[in-house]
Parts: structure tokens; sequence; C-alpha cells
């Protein structure tokens, strides 16, 4: 009888630790630790469930494919839209479950129409200008870049890259593909420089300048003007919030989606509840100068003190439909040649 007890005692402490255990999330990030270490910590002094990440600017969804059923990943953390597109084209995601929760925090512009990713925060792709030269440009619209006053004007990073892509996809979708042909070889003939850098490289071009306008994200002026080498160049421009008077300004996102073979998907459920909490988001929003995707969220002050803006109300579900046109028109117009 002695025995058996001990037996049962050790089976129970045997299966409390692997329960114990099983409370634990892990992320695969592409986005920077400073970022989401604070949030991860909160979630895991409200909730006990410990959260391991793996950061990585580069290669996660190539190490997801090579992992296959055997990844240990629950959850993916993107920086930017077209990640999670591949991630659900590519067959790396599953559905997470849409609860009441998440129906109220992120609205369904923000979610995949099969809830295998949603938006996390909120970022506008902004015209910057420059203070000395370019006049009030308040009212400006994206079209607005193909015009002839901009001539050697305008600098851009690559067309290629996923922030560009999402605009030109955009512009595919409210104008169509003729058209945005035709602009898009129009702001071509308008650069003032082989498309380069990234966007703060652009401002910098600006305050030295190279150009005049220049295509970038609005949380990147927040970035610039907290680092001393280069709040020079932000406080050269003005933040310009294309297209107000009609659709409005085109926005990015950065997201999650729920990793195809999660092993921990409760908990990994539980995460994304929280991520999507008005705490996290305003957490989210404060750290990174970013809009967050909740509405009634708290926006830093700073981002705050860039004014309000109209965003453009399209589903990302429909922008994304373009995305591959986007990238054939990039190629057929040699945009970065």
């Amino acid at each position: 009888m002695r025995s058996i007890l001990v037996f049962l005692m050790l089976a129970t402490s045997s299966l409390v630790s692997l329960q114990v255990h099983a409370q634990q999330v892990n992320i695969y990030s592409f986005r920077q630790p400073f970022l989401i270490e604070p949030i991860l910590k909160e979630f895991t002094a409200q909730t006990g469930i410990e959260t391991k990440v793996i950061f990585s600017k580069k290669g996660l969804i190539q190490r997801l494919q090579r992992e296959g059923e055997l990844s240990p990943a629950d959850i993916v953390l993107t920086s930017d839209f077209s990640k999670m597109l591949q991630l659900k084209d590519k067959g790396l995601s599953q559905p997470y479950t849409l609860s009441k929760t998440l129906e109220t925090n992120i609205p369904t512009q923000f979610r995949d129409s099969e809830n295998h990713w949603l938006a996390l925060t909120q970022r506008v792709r902004n015209v910057y200008s420059s203070k000395e030269r370019s006049g009030d440009l308040s009212n400006i619209r994206y079209e607005d870049l193909a015009k002839t006053e901009f001539k050697g004007r305008i600098c851009t990073r690559s067309g290629k890259h996923p922030y560009n892509l999402g605009l030109i996809a955009s512009m595919i979708a409210h104008d169509g593909e003729a058209e945005t042909e035709k602009w898009l070889t129009a702001v071509k003939g308008n650069l003032a420089r082989k498309p380069q850098g990234n966007d703060r490289g652009q401002v910098k071009a600006i305050k030295e300048g190279l150009c005049d306008i220049s295509l970038g994200n609005s949380y990147y002026l927040g970035k610039m003007l907290q680092d001393p080498k280069q709040i020079e160049w932000a406080n050269a421009v003005n933040l310009n919030f294309p297209n107000q008077q009609d659709r409005g300004s085109h926005i990015n996102v950065s997201g999650a989606i729920m990793a195809k073979y999660a092993p921990n998907k409760e908990a990994a459920q539980k995460l994304i509840e929280f991520l999507t909490s008005q705490q996290a988001q305003s957490l989210y929003a404060e750290l990174n100068m970013e809009y967050p995707v909740m509405p009634s969220a708290k926006v830093s002050d700073l981002v705050s003190s860039w004014g309000t803006f109209k965003a453009d109300p399209l589903p990302l579900e429909e922008i994304a439909k373009f995305q591959k046109q986007a990238l054939k028109l990039v190629d057929k117009v040699r945009f970065d040649l």
C-alpha cells in the first residue's frame, strides 16, 4: 500500500509538472525584442503562461518550412502584411478561434476572413516633404506624385519593398492596373535618384537637398526624433497624410498568425487575445510610435501630435489580391533600374 501511494504521488507530481510545462507559448518574431518583450512580460504576469521567443528579421518562414510538423512554433509575429500573406499561402498557418474578444477588439478590415491572420498595429504610408522647399502639401494625393511639378524631386526605397508593394496594390485596387502602370511610370520619371536605402534614408536625402519628397511610414518620424544623429533629418520635413479629401491614406500593418502545427494552441489563443487588448495595444503604440488597431486604444502623445487622419477603409484582404500584380508592374516599368 505504501509503495502504491508513493507511485501515485510521483505520477501526480509528473502530471502537474507536464501541465505547468505545457503553459508556454513558442513565438517566432520578425519584430524586435524592445517592442515585444515588455508586452510578453505583462502577459506572463497576468496569465502565468511563459513565453519563449526566437527573434529574426529574416529566415523564419523558411525555418517553419524546414521544421514541418516538428516545428515548436505556436505564433508568428510579423513586421508587415506581406509576411502574413506568405505564411497563409505556403500553408504554414491555421485558423485561430474568432472569439467574442477578438471580434470586439479588431475591426473586420484588419482580420483574415478565414481567421488565419489578424493585424496588431497600423502605420500610414505617408508623404514626407521638405519644410524649406515644398510648401503646403497637406492635401496631397498619392496620384499627385505623378505630376510634372515633382520632376526630379522624389526619393523612395525599392519599389519591391513590401511597404511600396502594398501601396501599389492599393492603387490597383482603387484605380485599376492600367492607370496604376501609368502612375508608376510617371513616378519613376520624377525620381531624383535610383530607388535605394530605407525610409529614413529618404528623409536624410531630403535634409541633404537631394530631393524634396519621399514616401515613408509614419512611425519612422518618431524613430528619427528620438535619435540624436537623425533628429535633424526629422526636423527638416513635414509629415503629410495623403488622400484625405477622398479615400484616405494607405495603411500597412504588423500582425500575428497561429502556426500550422502549434503544439500549445490553447495558450497561443490566449496570447493572441492579450495582444489585441487595450493594454497591449497601447504598449505597442507607445513603444514603436505606431497606431493601435483597436479603435479605443490610446495613441502615444508624440503620435497624437501629428494630428488625426482618415484611413483607407478598403479591407487588407482585398488589397492583398493585387500584390502579385503590383510586383509585376514594378518589373514591367523597370522601376528600380
